[in-house]
């Protein structure tokens, strides 16, 4: 049963939208969808195509997983993950997340510091989101209270560390970890090192240089330019070698400075995402954050071309309401080599967060295009005023 059987089955997310199998037309919003640009009804206006998606067909027995890299950090990171451990209940995926590896604040800054580890944090975060274990995956989230040393540290945070000062490699502990928590995936850091983010900003005329992932996540000035201390990393050759076999390359959403970019200014990696024969997929965020304020969905993409030239996209994933007029993110993706798809993937109460359900729906289609000769795609159109 596909990831949208089973959301009209059980308790499916609300937005207006009634989801029926796979880029089928919406209803409850106002606007109905034409397939292949056929005219839009009720106003004679010519409907526009940004993107396709497959047909809801049974996953043959024996095809081999479709290999997906997503990269990212944080909670943008975990709705992907959690997306993705959706789908493979129903198509078999291999799921490596990268993750980076630059998180100076709160738990993750405290344990960086003391301890000369990699922040554990957003690894954390990812392991839980492909954790089979859930009660498991529960204590490693948990957050201890009160005013002692421990006040703040989320139980996985120390174990990763104690794991990664046993095994003497960040990769064998993750992979350890991993097995303690039954994940449907691999976790991977970006690099092997800790590493800092530097960004210059500007206001006013005047341009300052802070450091800090926390520090550069929370301006509210404009970001110029971001970088990575030391400014070429080595890459963790396993993430290299998961990017270069991959089927798909999943970036966002996420923090687009301090969570997206920064896996590619590691030169190695960067190579491999360029030169990789995966295809490409970028969610958009929903809303801007303090590092992105002022930035548009266009100028988010044009920021992925800016730090990687002549990077290449596929499809570019984005929530309607919050794209309102498509045509600009259209152009943009376009610039890319993308082709734009609209698909409700916020959760329902109106916060600007992904639902993994949602975002279920919009990728397995997607994903399950890659290696099935047999799935035919059709042309999914949105119609506005």
């Amino acid at each position: 049963m596909s990831v949208a059987r089973r959301r009209e089955n059980g308790a499916a997310i609300d937005h207006g939208t009634a989801a029926k199998g796979h880029g089928t037309a919406a209803e409850g919003n106002g606007a109905r969808a034409q397939s292949h640009g056929t005219a839009a009804e009720g106003n004679g206006a010519k409907a526009k195509s940004y993107g396709t998606a497959a047909e809801d067909q049974a996953t043959p027995a024996g095809r081999r997983p479709v290999r997906v890299v997503a990269f990212g950090g944080g909670h943008g990171l975990s709705a992907s993950l959690r997306a993705l451990r959706l789908i493979h209940q129903d198509t078999p995926l291999d799921i490596t997340a990268v993750v980076t590896v630059a998180d100076d604040g709160g738990s993750s800054g405290r344990l960086r510091a003391t301890r000369d580890i990699l922040p554990p944090g957003d690894l954390r975060q990812a392991l839980a989101a492909l954790a089979d274990e859930e009660a498991i995956a529960e204590v490693f989230q948990h957050r201890f209270g009160g005013t002692d040393d421990l006040t703040g540290h989320p139980v996985g945070n120390l174990v990763l560390c104690a794991l990664m000062e046993l095994a003497g490699d960040p990769v064998v502990a993750l992979d350890q970890a991993a097995e303690m928590l039954r994940c449907d995936g691999r976790v991977l850091p970006m690099s092997r090192q800790p590493l800092h983010i530097e960004a210059d900003l500007s206001e006013g005329g005047e341009v300052v240089t802070v450091r800090g992932q926390h520090a550069v996540a929370v301006t509210l000035k404009t970001i110029d330019r971001v970088r990575l201390v030391p400014a070429a990393p080595a890459a963790c050759v396993e993430a290299v070698q998961a990017t270069t076999g991959a089927d798909w390359l999943l970036f966002g959403p996420g923090s687009w400075f301090t969570s997206v970019i920064p896996h590619l200014l590691v030169p190695e990696l960067a190579a491999a995402i360029s030169m990789s024969a995966a295809k490409r997929l970028v969610t958009l965020n929903l809303a801007p954050d303090s590092e992105t304020a002022g930035l548009t969905l266009p100028e988010h993409l044009a920021a992925l071309r800016r730090y990687l030239p002549g990077l290449h996209v596929d499809v570019v994933l984005a929530d309607g309401k919050a794209v309102g007029d498509p045509e600009p993110v259209h152009r943009a993706a376009e610039s890319l080599g993308a082709r734009l798809v609209l698909a409700p993937v916020a959760v329902a109460d109106g916060a600007p967060l992904h639902d993994p359900h949602a975002l279920a729906t919009a990728l397995e289609p997607l994903l399950s295009s890659t290696t099935d000769s047999s799935i035919e795609p059709r042309e999914v159109t949105t119609e506005w005023r």
